[in-house]
């Protein structure tokens, strides 16, 4: 059973959650705090399989709570907040979030976006224990970029640049498919795992944060173009 810790001090809109996704079969775990949140997964280290995380929260706030798990543990973080702000999202974005909801949102939303993260984790897991410990070849370069497959390490020029999980997922989806062009609402399928619920937001502002640390131009990309009226795609 999945276990899952919701990171809300709204009690009626986390029993909600709970509800719902209690109903597909997960277990629940509701905190109202940031503080509380860091010392259940300290104390219940490993036991957590996605943590559902408000961003406004009473003393830490959800951004802080992100920037520590990130540095302790690798499960999906959904964020959620009633801010629409492009800043706000960019921010959790950068941080390490996998989503980001903005409220309100429907519970089926939810469950949705829960299973496509969680089934995206086990399927990356699979991956790398079914190499038997063996490291094969997998570097991609094309010009002065080098994408480590089995590693998740990026290199421009020798020089190693940090991507957030899904910005790596992105940016692999484009080189293994290069020259051909994908729309917004293909992209957040095929990466993000969800077709009904596409958010074009979300995948333009990957690609933005994307360039931003691998372009020695962001404006001027030779590596991810924008092909006007239809979508992105990675240049060879």
């Amino acid at each position: 059973m999945k276990r899952i810790l919701i990171v809300e001090d709204d009690l009626s809109i986390a029993n909600l959650q709970k509800d719902y996704l209690e109903l597909e079969g997960y277990e629940v775990v509701i905190v109202a705090s940031g503080d509380e949140a860091l010392a259940v997964l300290e104390r219940e280290k490993g036991t957590y399989d996605l943590v559902i995380l408000d961003i406004m929260l009473p003393g830490m706030d959800g951004f802080s709570v992100l920037r520590t798990i990130r540095e302790e543990e690798d499960i999906p973080v959904l964020l959620v907040s009633a801010r629409e702000e492009e800043l706000y999202k960019i921010k959790g974005l950068d941080l390490g979030a996998d989503d980001y909801i903005t409220k309100p949102f429907s519970s089926a939303e939810l469950v949705a976006r829960v299973k496509a993260h969680l089934s995206r984790y086990d399927r990356m897991r699979e991956r790398f224990s079914g190499m038997g410990g063996e490291r094969r070849n997998s570097r991609l370069q094309v010009r002065g970029l080098v994408i480590d497959k089995d590693s998740r390490q990026v290199f421009v020029n020798g020089r190693e640049v940090v991507l957030a999980q899904k910005e790596f997922d992105l940016l692999l989806f484009l080189l293994q498919n290069a020259n051909r062009v994908f729309s917004k609402e293909e992209l957040f399928e095929r990466v993000w795992g969800m077709d009904a619920l596409s958010d074009a937001s979300t995948v333009t502002v990957h690609i933005a944060r994307i360039r931003e640390k691998i372009e020695d131009h962001p404006s001027k990309p030779q590596y991810i173009a924008t092909v006007w009226g239809s979508g992105y795609k990675f240049i060879v």
